[in-house]
């Protein structure tokens, strides 16, 4: 199947005097194809980069302190954690609502207000640098909401977004790899997240404004996919009466992938270093691209299924499989069928196989099936606010609560667990979407179901 075209008629706005067309222009008038590489490129490294400044300190240990009676990592990790999540409940309102015109300046703010912080956390002394990590985390977690902006709505999302959420995974594994780096060459512990955000200021600058220059969907786009619009109190409250039942599974499924990545991400150097791999710094990159070229492979093609509603469904058989090939893996490696690295390579696999569809693709297809006029960015953001809170409150009660396992043990329970109730929860969502589709079949107000053969 052809990409479809990004061909529209430019605006008057993008011709400046004397004619010459400014880059949104030509974007306008490019080939599919071209205009699917910008998109990915640009939005990929933008939140990419965003990762520069968030999880290279996971990459460090921080043994040599200790505050509240905590692991002083497990502290900065749930300071980090608290404010990313705090963000994700203010994002449910302030991305739900925002205009695209504000959407790169506000990338930029927030991510320099992060870095900001990493500058106090390297020069206040630990332990009392914590407070800075909470602030740290407080802006990054409405970066996502603004990037996928740009991208929703249009025929084309699921190729973009594959391409783009894939960030989630080769950037956190590059980020530990810097970071990690950076240690052993010397920098300090406190300083490096610093000095490895740095590293992604001149990236992010250039491909932020690059981003900001994509033109907004077509025609031919809200026809299939319905426009995009920002969403006003009442917008919100009309579309949680008719889905909110339905919300629930889905958001409980997606806490329990949420928690099971932060863990595979914050606490990657402490089960790697179990495992016989601490001192090889690039074992965090080398799975993490793996694992991103398999997702992206298995869900790129999303956007060759027209019908809205089977592909809407078809994330629930993606994310249930997922659930399975994580849990399989960590089977397999228990009974010393598979290596370490198989077994954190297939489990991540599985597990983003089943966290990266929430975080584009489920709600993209969902507002079209229904064909809501609103944005994906507030679905997104009521899963990720309650995602992270299941976090923060697993990493509390792991750490207060004494338990006697290695971490091999406890990545194992929580993989078992989440399989179990995430399956559950997945096919219990399926089932109440599936009655709303049917018993709404005529025009209502917000919303009239999907009418593609």
């Amino acid at each position: 199947m052809q990409i479809p075209s990004s061909a529209s008629s430019p605006s008057p706005s993008a011709l400046p005097t004397g004619g010459r067309m400014t880059l949104k222009a030509r974007l306008q008038q490019s080939p599919g194809w071209v205009f699917v590489l910008y998109l990915s490129l640009t939005s990929f490294v933008v939140y990419a980069s965003m990762y520069g400044f968030r999880k290279p300190f996971t990459a460090a240990s921080y043994e040599s302190y200790r505050l509240f009676g905590m692991h002083y990592k497990v502290v900065i990790v749930i300071a980090q954690v608290i404010g990313y999540t705090l963000s994700k409940f203010l994002g449910i309102r302030i991305i739900a609502g925002m205009r695209p015109e504000y959407r790169a300046r506000l990338i930029l703010l927030l991510i320099g207000i992060a870095w900001a912080a990493l500058l106090l956390f390297a020069l206040v002394p630990p332990p009392y640098n914590f407070v800075f990590m909470f602030i740290n985390g407080l802006p990054l977690g409405m970066v996502w909401g603004l990037v996928v902006g740009y991208v929703e709505g249009r025929r084309i999302t699921e190729l973009v977004a594959a391409i783009c959420s894939t960030s989630f995974i080769f950037a956190s594994g590059w980020g530990k790899t810097v970071g990690k780096s950076i240690v052993l060459h010397g920098v300090s512990e406190t300083w490096m997240p610093f000095v490895a955000g740095g590293i992604f200021v001149i990236p992010l600058l250039i491909c932020t404004w690059l981003l900001n220059q994509t033109p907004p969907p077509t025609a031919e786009d809200i026809a299939q996919r319905t426009i995009r619009l920002p969403m006003g109190k009442q917008e919100r409250k009309d579309f949680l009466r008719i889905f909110g039942f339905a919300l629930i599974p889905t958001v409980t499924a997606y806490v329990m992938l949420t928690i099971l990545r932060d863990f595979t991400e914050d606490f990657a150097n402490e089960l790697w270093t179990e495992t016989g791999y601490g001192n090889h710094p690039e074992v965090f990159g080398n799975t993490s691209t793996t694992v991103g070229l398999i997702v992206l492979a298995t869900l790129a093609g999303f956007y060759l299924i027209r019908n809205n509603y089977k592909a809407f469904q078809l994330n629930n058989v993606i994310i249930v499989f997922g659930f399975l090939l994580a849990a399989g893996a960590t089977m397999a490696y228990r009974f010393h069928w598979i290596s370490p690295v198989g077994w954190i390579v297939t489990a991540s696999t599985g597990l983003y196989l089943g966290y990266v569809p929430y975080n584009c693709f489920y709600f993209e297809r969902m507002l079209a099936a229904y064909r809501v006029s609103g944005n994906i960015g507030f679905l997104i953001y009521i899963a990720d606010a309650f995602g992270y809170l299941g976090t923060v409150v697993v990493l509390v009660v792991k750490e207060f609560i004494q338990f006697h396992y290695t971490w091999v043990d406890f990545f194992t329970a929580l993989f078992y667990v989440s399989a179990f109730a995430g399956i559950l929860l997945v096919l219990l969502a399926s089932v109440l979407f599936s009655k709303i589709f049917r018993k709404n079949k005529s025009a209502g107000i917000l919303w009239h179901p999907d009418q593609q053969s």
